[in-house]
């Protein structure tokens, strides 16, 4: 057969069970999502949205932006050797096409060309040149990966992300590759001159150690050896995240969304995971010394089935590796939905809880749990609301049921099922035009699980806001400092970060800090993590402190109940929350 040789069989059994491997893996993820969902898919394919996953699949899987934002090293390194890949292909299949006169080449022309191809043809050295090109570029990006993997460091990483055997046996497949792809092309263009610029180079190098047609054969062997072992593991190794993220774009661009309970679509989003390590080097757990539960270990235990209750749990759910995530995993909600699996139904029919009329109101205020625990928030807020005139309803001031969050972070999904069914007919039944809470924890509960209809929810930061904007309250100025701390759930959970900052520079001097926003560090009073040792809380309340209180404020304010019990014990100055600052700045 006419370009063909054997060398080319192991990049040909490689690429064949690739293929067959991803088409029953894919085919039988699709199959599993819900009727629903496939209508999604169905109605979508035909459809903008199409353009759209197309467009962020060559954004992402190819340019790697979000990794390039987080790190523009990292994002050059991850950029070289998917998006150079992709050209080599593409250019490649272009010039052998062209070689052929025809559209239609074996798999292996256009990976092998040079190999088969030593007589000059239109366009050759265009090619070449182009090819060359190309695969340099990528080769900048694999010794960029060797250098990382020696030191991290060097690459602005602290940490890097531990390894199994199929995994080092699949990066040295990778890592393989197109050195030796130089090399054989370096040989070739030694016996026959049909390189580039730098296979050429490679070529002269070679002759003048007097390469032989055996050496050559032998690289090339090589070489397709390092393509077919790297193909015949990515499924089983962390590089299944390479196509899966292509097919989770898609997914996601069509509507589908992460269920409560595991599913197909939650596996797809496990199995996307690049285990970039990104979430690894954000994670405050470090700081107690605990490095084996963060994201991308506990969906490396989903993806084998060994995931443990004491990995699983051991966790803040503060968010912060899900908003590093260049991926966009939803790693807090796959997290729960694993609690959710592993944990046993918490028999309660909430009997004391009593279903009796509720009094009509336009603003129903729901305190929760922990802001009960701190009154003066609670106390501030009524304050407020009656200095502004609003006709409000303090929903659970005398006895309430628990917004159900807390259940549910815990795995306990039927238990707070109950909880938010009941709240939810009391809040439908007040006529409420809007829903004011002074809990993040309760907020997201509200805006994620409770389908309020036309009720508009609003945290307390964001309502105090408006009724400045209104004229309804007028704060008064004072000489004071603030630091923000942005709560966990409030900031990286509902996306809250510009009111309560607004709402302090109105009342003193806000200043900024090293870790905010996006990136603000949890308090460690977290009720995601109720195996965590209060030692080791407070060694991540401490590291938190350290960079709040480094510009020396006169308070340290935040905007979520947990958060201020949290800090209070750890510092000598005022620990207040947003709605204790407004109530004191009020003009009467």
């Amino acid at each position: 057969m006419e370009n063909f040789s054997w060398f080319v069989l192991p990049f040909v059994v490689g690429m064949f069970i690739l293929v067959i491997t991803l088409i029953v893996k894919y085919t039988m993820w699709v199959l599993q999502l819900s009727k629903i969902d496939k209508l999604r898919i169905r109605n979508s394919m035909f459809t903008v949205r199409t353009l759209r996953a197309i467009r962020e699949v060559f954004m992402e899987s190819l340019l790697h932006r979000n990794v390039y934002k987080t790190n523009p090293i990292l994002g050059y390194m991850h950029m070289s050797f998917a998006f150079g890949w992709f050209l080599l292909i593409v250019v490649g299949h272009v010039e052998a096409c062209v070689h052929a006169g025809s559209l239609s080449v074996t798999p292996w022309e256009a990976i092998f060309l040079r190999y088969f191809v030593h007589t000059p043809f239109a366009g050759h050295v265009f090619f070449a040149q182009v090819m060359d090109l190309i695969l340099l570029y990528i080769l900048s990006g694999v010794f960029m990966a060797y250098a990382k993997r020696l030191n991290s460091k060097l690459f602005g990483m602290k940490r890097t992300t531990k390894l199994r055997t199929r995994d080092y046996i699949s990066m040295a497949a990778l890592w393989g590759i197109f050195p030796l792809r130089l090399l054989a092309e370096g040989a070739t263009a030694a016996l026959h001159h049909n390189g580039g610029f730098l296979t050429n180079s490679v070529g002269a190098f070679m002759n003048f150690l007097h390469v032989t047609p055996a050496v050559e054969s032998a690289l090339w062997w090589a070489y397709s050896i390092s393509l077919g072992l790297f193909f015949v593991t990515l499924p089983f190794t962390r590089y299944m995240h390479i196509l899966t993220e292509v097919l989770y774009i898609f997914l996601k661009e069509y509507g589908i969304k992460l269920k409560k309970t595991y599913n197909s679509f939650s596996e797809i989003q496990v199995y996307s995971c690049s285990r970039c390590g990104i979430c690894v080097d954000v994670c405050q757990m470090h700081h107690a010394n605990i490095s084996n539960n963060q994201s991308v270990y506990i969906l490396k235990n989903m993806r084998d089935d060994n995931l443990t209750d004491r990995k699983l749990y051991n966790c803040l759910l503060c968010g912060r590796c899900e908003k590093a995530c260049p991926v966009n995993i939803n790693l807090n909600d796959l997290r729960i939905s694993q609690r959710i699996k592993s944990s046993k139904e918490y028999n309660s029919s909430y009997d004391f809880l009593e279903q009796k009329p509720v009094p009509k109101a336009d603003v129903l205020y729901f305190a929760g749990c922990m802001t009960h625990l701190t009154p003066g928030i609670k106390n501030s807020i009524v304050k407020v609301l009656e200095k502004a005139g609003i006709n409000y309803l303090f929903l659970d001031k005398d006895k309430g049921a628990c917004c159900g969050r807390p259940l549910m972070q815990a795995g306990q999904y039927e238990a707070a099922q109950k909880l938010i069914v009941h709240n939810r007919e009391q809040i439908l039944d007040s006529g409420a035009h809007t829903l004011l809470v002074s809990c993040p924890i309760c907020y997201k509960v509200f805006k994620d699980d409770y389908e309020l209809a036309q009720i508009k929810i609003v945290h307390h930061s964001e309502y105090f806001l408006e009724l400045v904007a209104q004229g309804k309250i007028t704060l008064s100025q004072s000489e004071r400092s603030f630091v923000y701390h942005d709560p966990c759930e409030l900031g990286r959970g509902c996306n809250v970060y510009e009111q309560p900052r607004e709402l302090l520079r109105k009342t003193g001097k806000l200043t900024d800090v090293r870790q905010q926003k996006t990136d603000a560090l949890c308090c460690s009073g977290s009720l995601g993590d109720l195996s965590l040792s209060m030692t080791d809380r407070n060694k991540l309340k401490d590291e938190t402190l350290k960079v709040l209180l480094k510009a020396n404020p006169d308070v340290l304010a935040t905007a979520c109940p947990l958060c201020k019990k949290t800090f209070v014990k750890g510092v000598d100055i005022q620990v207040k929350d947003i709605a204790e600052i407004v109530a004191e700045a009020m003009e009467e």
